[in-house]
């Protein structure tokens, strides 16, 4: 496995990039032991583990709730990640729309969340538009792909090579989980040749998005990387928030959005 050394950055007091991580909205009564009271009112989650990582590599994380216009926000964002989740509803890629089960999505995290596909998708092509940095995790690069009017798999069989992984985070994944890297991508650059990662999905990229390439795949051929040339632009369908191992993906984007901010 080779695996390129973390990017570390300095950063100006005052002058850290603002980098903005998508999230899901959930009715509080999920929450064990939340006050009955307030069990019918809607709370707006975000991975503490990507607000870690993405300060930790010199950034000022920002959470970004649907109601937030995203042309407004590409005018304070320097850097974007599009972070894991659910699967994003088949109507905004051409599939089966029949698994769409009639189920509130603040109530069942799992299910396909509308008002969530479409804050994305349009958060991604207001970033495109600005040249902001973007970086899409699991779902994430899928919604890249999306944005773009690329398709999806929409299950991957059984195989070599496990992408829905048993394992609880946070982990480096299993040996047979390796992805390789093309020569002189992005994500060659950060990984080398090649990297062992984590992998919790069952969708993955079909055909890809006006402009985007495959940068990466597993043994099986399964899209693992994608990237859109000449901008800075990565998807991957790891989790680098849940990896053990500093990924260097998250200090990527900072890196970036320092660049252009």
């Amino acid at each position: 496995m080779g695996v390129g050394p973390l990017l570390r950055i300095p950063v100006t007091a005052g002058i850290a990039p603002l980098i903005g991580t998508t999230g899901r909205r959930v009715r509080l009564g999920l929450i064990d032991g939340m006050d009955t009271r307030y069990g019918h009112l809607y709370a707006d989650t975000f991975m503490s583990d990507f607000s870690a990582r993405i300060a930790r590599a010199g950034g000022v994380p920002v959470n970004l709730p649907y109601d937030a216009d995203p042309e407004a926000l590409c005018h304070w964002l320097s850097g974007v990640v599009i972070t894991g989740g659910q699967d994003v509803h088949p109507a905004y890629w051409g599939g089966d729309v029949s698994v769409v089960r009639d189920v509130d999505p603040r109530s069942n995290p799992m299910v396909h969340d509308v008002e969530r596909d479409e804050f994305e998708i349009a958060l991604v092509r207001a970033a495109l538009q600005r040249n902001i940095p973007v970086l899409g995790v699991c779902r994430g690069l899928q919604v890249l792909n999306i944005a773009l009017g690329g398709t999806l798999i929409p299950h991957l069989p059984p195989g070599a090579v496990t992408h829905l992984s048993a394992a609880p985070p946070v982990t480096d994944g299993a040996d047979d989980h390796k992805v390789a890297f093309e020569p002189d991508s992005i994500a060659e650059r950060l990984f080398g040749a090649s990297a062992v990662t984590n992998s919790w999905h069952h969708q993955a990229v079909d055909r890809c998005g006006t402009g985007l390439l495959v940068t990466g795949r597993t043994g099986d051929g399964v899209v693992e990387a994608i990237e859109l040339p000449g901008s800075p632009v990565l998807g991957v369908q790891w989790h680098p928030e849940w990896m053990e191992r500093d990924d260097p993906t998250l200090s990527w984007i900072v890196a970036e959005a320092s660049a252009r901010s």
